[in-house]
């Protein structure tokens, strides 16, 4: 059967476009899912120290790293510091990276890594956070953070800030941009003070 060329031609068209609708739904799925993704690139080494010193790990910290790739920040902070940590990635892979280095390192009782979505991370009990991840994303974040994770606990973002609040400190290391923020206290809301003297 031939059918005539504009009808075929029409067919042709719509079968491309379903199909590029098609491509576009598997690879973003919903906003948060293309909102999480980040090309991989590994933090250097010198600057995962760096971070670790910044954040003053010590051996009583939970470290929680959103987007982990291959795990070296929580695998060095308990190789070096004793520290304890769990690291979530979207990519299986980077999570299967990330368990070979903890093994190698001998740390395996340590830290936990999971492919995870970092939206949905329970970050409350992690008394330091890193991220490697962008601007968008950690502007995302920034609610959660402010709002679930405790007084005095530390965050570090490699090269991304928080938009309007600003860190507590900054650092430049071979051309990368370290920050720090101690989340504060909570503060919002009414207050009434009294004072009585001269």
């Amino acid at each position: 059967m031939t059918w005539p060329r504009t009808r075929a031609t029409r067919l042709v068209r719509l079968l491309a476009l379903f199909c590029a609708y098609a491509a576009v739904a598997m690879l973003f799925g919903t906003g948060r899912v293309a909102a999480q993704y980040v090309p991989y690139f590994p933090t250097p080494q010198p600057l995962v120290d760096r971070m670790l010193e910044m954040a003053e790990v010590k051996e009583s910290d939970f470290l929680i790293d959103l987007g982990c790739g291959d795990g070296r920040i929580p695998v060095t902070a308990a190789q070096r510091y004793g520290a304890t940590g769990l690291g979530v990635d979207f990519e299986a892979q980077r999570i299967v990276e990330a368990n070979e280095n903890a093994k190698k390192a001998g740390v395996v009782d340590k830290v936990t890594f999971r492919k995870e979505d970092l939206f949905e991370t329970d970050i409350s009990s992690a008394s330091v956070l890193t991220l490697y991840l962008s601007l968008s994303i950690n502007i995302k974040l920034r609610p959660r953070i402010l709002e679930a994770m405790k007084p005095g606990a530390r965050v570090l973002s490699n090269d991304f800030n928080m938009g309007d609040w600003l860190p507590d400190r900054t650092e430049r290391i071979s051309g990368r941009v370290v920050y720090l923020w101690i989340v504060p206290a909570k503060v919002a809301g009414n207050w009434q003070l009294t004072y009585e003297g001269p």
